[in-house]
């Protein structure tokens, strides 16, 4: 499909999550969730509530730069959003006009809201979007190499380990302010959707049913 310079977000929908474009009308509600339990979020960029309109404007300010298309998570069940996520730097086909990958990540969850399929179900519309309305050949996700708990919940949703890349990008670890982390890379590309499509669903359907904890991936 033709492609703009600049990403955008629409509104995606699930039984559970609603992805809203990122505003600050979400923002007393990140606020709450940002001051809950921080213990999951070690290697990932979570404002505090002080903060939460300037991190606001840092991603809209990317968004406006045509590299981000940032979202609210909004649990349907209370109609607050509980945390974050984006698409990142889109990626075109050389010499044509059409996206041929793009990232997932900007990803955090109020500890009150992970283990319930929000976060899953998020991923899960993201990345059907990405495939079958933009027509990717590939979704990268990445995280800091040392979150252990980030890269399982990213290789149960099917997404193949890559590498680490050493002193890839900003470490967001508490004390580590203007140092560089290892990622560790992460992607799904078209051929391998259907069978990642399908591996999310029956997790969002154990979730729901309440048979089974899904873990989040922050990252």
């Amino acid at each position: 499909m033709s492609f703009t310079t600049t990403l955008t977000a629409p509104v995606l929908e699930g039984d559970l999550v609603r992805l809203q474009p990122l505003d600050h009308r979400h923002a007393a509600d990140l606020a709450v969730a940002a001051e809950e339990d921080h213990t999951s979020y070690r290697y990932t960029w979570v404002p505090t509530a002080a903060e939460v309109s300037d991190y606001i404007d840092a991603q809209l300010a990317r968004a406006a730069a045509g590299t981000l298309a940032p979202y609210a998570l909004v649990a349907k069940a209370t109609g607050r959003a509980v945390g974050a996520t984006a698409y990142w730097d889109p990626r075109l086909w050389p010499g044509r006009n059409e996206l041929c990958a793009v990232e997932v990540g900007f990803t955090w969850l109020a500890a009150s809201a992970q283990g319930a399929g929000l976060n899953s179900e998020a991923k899960f519309l993201l990345f059907a979007h990405a495939f079958e309305h933009w027509r990717v050949v590939r979704v990268d996700l990445k995280t800091d190499a040392r979150n252990n708990r980030s890269r399982a919940a990213i290789e149960r949703v099917g997404a193949r380990f890559e590498g680490v890349l050493r002193c890839w990008s900003r470490s967001w670890a508490p004390g580590e302010d203007g140092l560089l982390r290892d990622s560790a890379m992460y992607s799904i590309v078209a051929s391998e959707w259907p069978a990642c499509r399908a591996r999310l669903q029956a997790r969002l359907a154990r979730a729901r049913n309440g048979n089974a904890k899904v873990e989040p991936i922050q990252g």
